[in-house]
């Protein structure tokens, strides 16, 4: 009784572990972005980078500056699945500036992140 214990546990956790596996390489975690998050930079980006583990679809980025409404950036240069994008944006002076973005995975899941920046 004792051993079919045992061999019932290590094939529990054998799902476990292979449905966990599953799960994290379906989804697209943020790699690094260009700028960096929380850098500081001497005048605003024309483009923004952003480069992701997985292939995701990005549906929508937005950029926030100081007190202003959310701003759409242009995505129509990406149809489907990426790994690396390159978005250009607007200058809107000096302050924080707040990237938003949101996508699927390759599984369908929705994902969402943001980073920000600062520009003297």
């Amino acid at each position: 009784m004792a051993h079919e214990d045992e061999k019932m546990k290590n094939i529990l956790l054998a799902g476990l572990v292979a449905f966990w596996a599953t799960g994290a390489v379906a989804h697209s975690a943020m790699d690094e972005t260009t700028p960096a998050h929380e850098a500081v930079l001497p005048e605003a980006p024309s483009e923004v980078v952003m480069n992701f583990l997985h292939d995701i679809r990005l549906t929508r980025v937005s950029m926030t500056h100081a007190d202003q409404p959310a701003v759409d950036l242009d995505l129509s240069a990406y149809k489907g699945m990426e790994i690396d994008f390159t978005v250009p944006m607007q200058a809107m002076g000096s302050g924080t500036y707040v990237i938003d973005w949101r996508g699927l995975g390759a599984d369908g899941h929705a994902m969402t992140g943001s980073f920000n920046f600062v520009v003297e």
